[in-house]
């Protein structure tokens, strides 16, 4: 009778392990795809069967007891080995199927990612995905995603990485902006310039260049920056550049289509930005031994839709 009644609480094991990986019932039984009530009642009778508080819970936080995180330590391996087993099953079948849940960065995503997700889809209609825009750097193993495409200059070593392409940055402003203020020939000049910047943590901007082609190729020069904009988001900055506010750094995707179509102009095309933005964007997905076909589709496609880089 007792071994029946343990077999019947694998499934509020489970539950328990991703409560401790979210951190909290309502993201829990977001993953799960499940209530918050029906979250919570899984639990409390996990508890009562083990005789033992599992989770202690106040109204702002939620940690697991020493007792809680003994069990969640103690099966982890075992769920995930099932997780990867089902997984490797599944890839048997002839076509890519299932959900993937992938983060990528706002700019990236709506200007670049959007179309080719798209035209993946129409290839493999078995496949689902979930996007999550955002630009901060996710814990992909805690928050559930099987893919994050990252501008990077350095993946994570605990994850696999695969390079999509190269990217550069830009200094780019409108011609009416040029017009009106003249145009910089060397960076120190920017420092006249209302420069429209990406807010890093140091107190004063700064951007450094390299020169491109002359005899002093390769010399680096920074240049404390002034503007009365910032933002963390590259589209914004190219959107107030746009206006003729200022001179803009952007990674090249933000600026293609409106370098290609004139709206904007490069600016220092003998000097190269460096530092600012990363050159690689990549596919990441935390390290496992068998990588699911769909998620292997899906950076196949966009290896090939991005390959020939953003043509700035």
């Amino acid at each position: 009778m007792e071994e029946q009644k343990i077999n019947t609480l694998w499934t509020h094991l489970h539950w328990l392990s991703v409560l401790a990986q979210q951190g909290s019932y309502t993201a829990a039984a977001a993953r799960l795809g499940v209530s918050k009530a029906a979250m919570s009642q899984r639990i409390a009778e996990l508890e009562r069967a083990a005789k033992v508080t599992l989770v202690q819970r106040t109204t702002r936080s939620l940690r697991l007891t020493e007792a809680g995180q003994r069990l969640v330590d103690e099966t982890r391996a075992s769920f995930e080995q099932i997780e990867q087993s089902f997984a490797q099953v599944r890839d048997l079948a002839e076509q890519p199927s299932g959900l993937l849940r992938v983060t990528a960065p706002v700019a990236l995503a709506r200007q670049q990612l959007v179309p080719l997700f798209a035209a993946f889809l129409q290839d493999f209609p078995d496949v689902r995905i979930e996007l999550d825009l955002s630009d901060r750097l996710s814990a992909l193993a805690t928050e559930g995603y099987d893919l994050a495409i990252r501008h990077t200059a350095r993946p994570p070593d605990t994850h696999v990485a695969w390079a999509l392409c190269a990217t550069v940055s830009v200094l780019v402003a409108t011609r009416a902006y040029i017009r009106q203020h003249g145009e910089p020939q060397t960076p120190t000049e920017l420092q006249t310039h209302n420069c429209l910047h990406y807010p890093r943590s140091q107190d004063t901007p700064a951007w450094t260049f390299e020169r491109r082609e002359s005899l002093e190729a390769g010399e680096r020069v920074t240049v404390p920056v002034n503007g009365n904009f910032a933002a963390n988001n590259s589209e914004a900055l190219r959107e107030a550049a746009m206006t003729g506010a200022g001179i803009a750094l952007l990674p090249d995707f933000s600026a293609q289509a409106e370098l290609r179509k004139g709206q904007l102009v490069r600016v220092l095309p003998g000097w190269k930005p460096v530092g600012a933005f990363a050159e690689t964007i990549y596919a990441i997905r935390p390290y496992a031994p068998h990588v699911p076909r769909a998620v292997a589709a899906l950076v196949a496609h966009l290896r090939s839709g991005l390959a020939a880089g953003f043509g700035v």
